[in-house]
């Protein structure tokens, strides 16, 4: 079904005669519906004609919209309500007219859709609890519900705010989507659309499917249509009817106070920690470190939890399997006690454990696919045999091969045949269709006969080498995971790999369904984050941290898609977050300042991966640990002010945070801190030129220190020349610029300082103050630490010369630039005092 498609023409036509007629008959609107400083008014037609602030009588319903209270979809059409009824009291009856064109296939009879409506002191609740003839309504849409509101649009959370009015819509159960219906799957393909910026301002909408009959779509369809013409069973029962949400008007500072309410009178999750609602407490969006820990070495890395002054020491592959997440008995050989007596350990230092999985993702080793394959693993589709096999046949005849020959995400090329797994390497593409090269009884099953006729099932997997379960077994697998939780204690993981669990078919309902399934069923506080956002998974989840370490150097990996999510936090009432960093062996303390620095700036927290090497092997660690707790404390206590932060959210600038009053090492500054600012001349940029000898050209920058006297500090990094005359490109496309090879740095004429090293293009020189230089590559990785030859200068306030030079290999010469930094004059940053 396509249920987004627009309404034919005689629907169009048939709509406007009844907009027409009930202009000439100057219906009245019905009595309106409120609820705190919300009134709703509904015409006769059931569409909105109001959205007003009661307050001060302020008209919020975009003039000129469509808006209807709700639609629903027949047979590829979307239909408009075309009269309301007032059934009794806090009931509604919506009529869909039917339509009589001539076309069989077009034509359909008179629908009728019953709400329940509820006023309570701060939301409305409408709640669709009949729609007749049964199963006739494809999928309904709440709104949209068009409103003259844009300056903040909470995408997630679907909340529109101006200064002076905010007006949400809440789904109520995880049937109800919270966002634009775009797609036959039902899944919401970007980070929210439970509201949406318009030019009018924005708009609202929520959406149920009727999901109790077989339905045949494409699964996953972002990222390429992966698995088209999906056949999804249907899960009993499960029809638009009981589809609810919650609409709200109040003032902007009050939207979290009424959302609580909302969770609370109707029954949502509404998660606390340590008594507090997550939403309101101030543990929530707390930094943590991942790190693989053991039973034999978790003191360790509680010790560095404990005095970087972080919330979690959360393990980054704690399971055995996924699918039933035993304990992995690499990390627990005690298995479960194992794991709880980890937990209790960190307990009592005031430390939470974690525990990574991804959702729904189910590795081939799990019981549920070997040495016994479980029949509800989930399947892109089934052809059938065309003539039975033996044991030992390597080629299988079927009768089609549209699943088999996809390519979009077919990393196992695996097939089911009754109890048997079996791998194939290619598939023939004309008659008879065969299955080539299989490996018979795959991942520990047990090859077998099979008779003609018997289903061949294309199981679904993913790049990760992973197996899914179908809705029916999602069920079981959710209840293994909220088990290990419970039976451990562990209080922290993600709902990474979230849209696995489009996989059943069931698009964002699926989505929805596993995250409030899992928190029904731990007995303690667990908190969550996701790789996905969405409106229902709102009310479970405690942050989202976005933003992945694996590629390029602390300032680099997916920076700006960092900070550009601070703004989508903010807007939608979710904690900031920076995502993840890694913590190696030669991660340096300059560094680790530049990130912290952009987490104090948008009052972030963030995650740092590491693990006993880069614990064991970082000379810097103790320093990198107490700054981290400097930084955090300050933050978390809200110590820095509105201008420290805005220079902090400058990439560009590079500060230093210092306790006073504390001696090193000690829990975090009682008193305050100093705060440094890195003052940075330059960068000064040389293009390579050569002098008449052929030699690179010196080249040489003047500056003035403001900065007190200090230990020379500086960047230099290298790129391909620039200029039409020298693109450092040869014929074929590559890059041919030289190597930079022992670079001079004369300063003030006195001091020569030569740089025992060589840069490729690309690459850079970093010096912090001692005399040692750190060699990174293109993407900003560490390569080495090169000791110099001879001394620093030490930079004093004032005038500055700088001359360079260098030894290159080859023609044309690299361009270079060079950064100056010098610590700054103190700023005090004081610990707010508390009333």
């Amino acid at each position: 079904m396509g249920v987004w498609r627009r309404i034919g023409f005689c629907s169009v036509l048939f709509a406007l005669l009844l907009s027409l007629l009930s202009f000439l008959s100057c219906a009245e609107d019905h009595a309106p519906l409120q609820a705190g400083a919300l009134v709703c008014r509904l015409d006769a037609t059931g569409h909105l004609s109001s959205l007003m602030d009661a307050t001060t009588n302020t008209e919020y319903l975009a003039a000129g919209q469509p808006a209807p209270l709700l639609s629903v979809c027949v047979a590829d059409e979307w239909i408009a309500p075309s009269r309301l009824e007032i059934a009794a009291p806090n009931s509604l009856l919506l009529r869909f007219g039917g339509t009589n064109t001539g076309d069989a296939d077009a034509d359909h009879a008179e629908i009728t859709v019953s709400l329940h409506t509820l006023s309570r002191e701060t939301h409305l609740v409408l709640e669709v609890i009949a729609a007749e003839p049964d199963s006739v309504v494809d999928a309904l849409r709440w709104g949209p519900f068009p409103v003259a509101i844009g300056d903040t649009v909470g995408e997630i959370v679907g909340v529109v705010r101006n200064r002076d009015f905010a007006f949400g819509l809440q789904a109520l159960n995880a049937k109800t989507i919270g966002g634009a219906l775009e797609n036959d799957e039902g899944s919401i393909l970007s980070r929210g659309t439970a509201a949406q910026k318009t030019e009018f301002g924005a708009m609202l909408n929520a959406f149920s499917l009727d999901r109790s009959r077989p339905r045949t779509h494409t699964v996953w369809k972002e990222w390429r249509d992966r698995f088209p013409r999906l056949p999804v069973p249907p899960i009993p029962g499960e029809t638009v009817v009981g589809s609810k949400i919650a609409l709200f008007g109040c003032p902007p500072g009050s939207v979290l106070d009424v959302i609580g309410t909302i969770e609370i009178t109707e029954g949502l999750p509404h998660p606390e920690i340590d008594g507090v609602w997550s939403k309101r407490s101030p543990e929530t969006g707390r930094s943590y470190l991942i790190a693989s820990f053991s039973e034999a070495n978790i003191d360790t890395l509680l010790d560095v939890v404990s005095r970087a002054g972080l919330l979690t020491l959360y393990h980054f592959e704690p399971f055995a399997s996924w699918g039933h997440f035993a304990p992995n008995p690499e990390f627990f050989p005690g298995g479960i006690d194992g794991v709880r007596r980890c937990v209790e350990k960190a307990a009592a230092r005031d430390i939470r454990i974690g525990a990574h999985t991804l959702t729904s993702f189910t590795t081939p080793n799990d019981p549920f696919v070997t040495p016994v394959p479980d029949p509800r693993l989930a399947e892109t589709g089934r052809s059938y045999l065309t003539a039975g096999i033996d044991a030992n046949e390597t080629s299988i005849a079927v009768a089609d091969t549209f699943y088999f020959v996809n390519e979009l995400d077919n990393t196992l090329y695996c097939v089911r045949i009754e109890e048997e797994l079996i791998q194939y390497g290619g598939v023939s593409r004309e008659r008879p269709f065969q299955l080539l090269d299989c490996v018979r009884g795959a991942f520990g099953t047990t090859a077998a006969a099979h008779e003609k006729g018997r289903p061949v099932g294309k199981l679904l997997d993913y790049p990760y080498k992973v197996f899914f379960p179908n809705w029916g077994l999602q069920d079981e697998l959710i209840a293994n995971l909220a088990a290990f939780f419970n039976a451990t204690g562990v209080s922290q993981m993600d709902f990474d790999g979230h849209e696995g669990c489009y996989a059943t078919g069931q698009g964002q309902y699926a989505m929805e369904y596993f995250a409030e399934r899992f928190y029904q069923l731990t007995d303690h506080t667990v908190v969550n984050g996701s790789s996905r956002s969405s409106h229902y998974y709102w009310h479970v989840c405690h942050y989202l941290n976005w933003g992945e370490p694996w590629y390029e150097g602390f300032r680099e990996s997916m920076q700006q898609y960092r900070i550009d999510n601070q703004a989508l936090l903010e807007r939608n009432y979710l904690p900031n977050m920076l995502g993840w960093y890694l913590l190696k062996a030669h991660t340096t303390l300059a560094d680790m300042e530049w990130m912290l620095a952009r987490a104090a700036g948008y009052g972030a927290g963030f995650a740092l991966a590491t693990s006993m090497e880069a614990v064991r092997g970082n000379p810097a660690l103790g320093e990198i640990l107490d700054t981290i707790r400097e930084w955090e404390t300050a933050r978390r206590c809200g110590a820095f002010s509105t201008g420290q932060r805005e220079r902090f959210r400058d990439p560009a600038r590079e500060f230093r945070l210092t306790p006073t009053g504390d001696p090193p090492g000690t829990p975090a500054a009682r008193g305050g801190w100093q705060l440094y600012p890195i003052e940075t001349a330059g960068p000064f940029v040389h293009e390579g030129v050569l002098d008449a000898q052929g030699v690179p050209a010196t080249a040489t920058w003047r500056w003035t220190q403001m900065a007190p006297a200090g230990p020379l500090r500086f960047v230099l990094r290298t790129s391909a020349r620039t200029g039409d005359d020298a693109t450092g490109i040869d014929d074929t496309g590559a890059d041919k610029t030289a190597a930079v090879t022992d670079p001079i740095l004369v300063f003030d004429g006195e001091h020569r300082l030569e740089l025992p090293v060589r840069l490729e293009p690309g690459q850079s020189v970093a010096c912090d103050g001692k005399p040692e230089v750190r060699i990174y590559d293109t993407k900003g990785r560490y390569l080495e630490t090169v000791a110099l030859g001879s001394t620093l200068p030490v930079l004093v306030p004032g005038e500055h010369e700088v001359a360079y030079t260098c030894t290159a290999m080859g023609d044309p010469v690299p361009r270079i630039s060079l950064a100056i930094n010098a610590v700054g004059n103190p700023e005090p940053v004081r610990r707010p005092v508390r009333q």
